[in-house]
């Protein structure tokens, strides 16, 4: 059994991750993946807790919807999807942790193809996780 964790996002470069780690060759049932949406760590600040409950309430709404969008796609496309992990964190880390976590022998994501000088400036979460990776790591733009 060959295991891929599939970074989402919501982003139409998650989406082709997805798509190209459904090309990718194996037999029925020997490919499974596992599907992440890290979420940034917001800081709130001196908001009142009522406020904090409603901006948690409204991140976790939205990354639940976000994983649920992204196993209907791996599945139409004949994938069997045997984890959904919705986390929030320093991005990178958190896709690299649960790779390790859940056995994946290789990570797939999307990437915004901001290239050398882009990442320099901005950070790249792809070059996180290539750099972090004890496992193959597909780029996907």
């Amino acid at each position: 059994m060959f295991k891929v964790l599939i970074a989402v996002d919501g982003s139409g470069h998650a989406n082709h991750a997805i798509e190209a780690v459904a090309r990718l060759p194996h037999e029925a049932g020997a490919l499974e993946v596992v599907l992440v949406n890290v979420s940034n760590p917001v800081y709130y600040g001196e908001l009142p807790p009522s406020v904090l409950q409603d901006v948690e309430l409204a991140r976790c709404t939205l990354q639940e919807r976000l994983l649920e969008e992204a196993a209907q796609r791996a599945r139409a496309r004949g994938l069997t999807v045997v984890g959904v992990h919705g986390t929030s964190g320093p991005v990178a880390m958190e896709i690299v942790g649960l790779a390790r976590q859940t056995g994946a022998d290789q990570i797939a994501l999307g990437t915004r193809g901001m290239g050398a000088v882009g990442s320099l400036f901005l950070g790249s979460v792809a070059l996180g996780v290539v750099h972090r990776s004890p496992v193959p790591v597909l780029l996907v733009k």
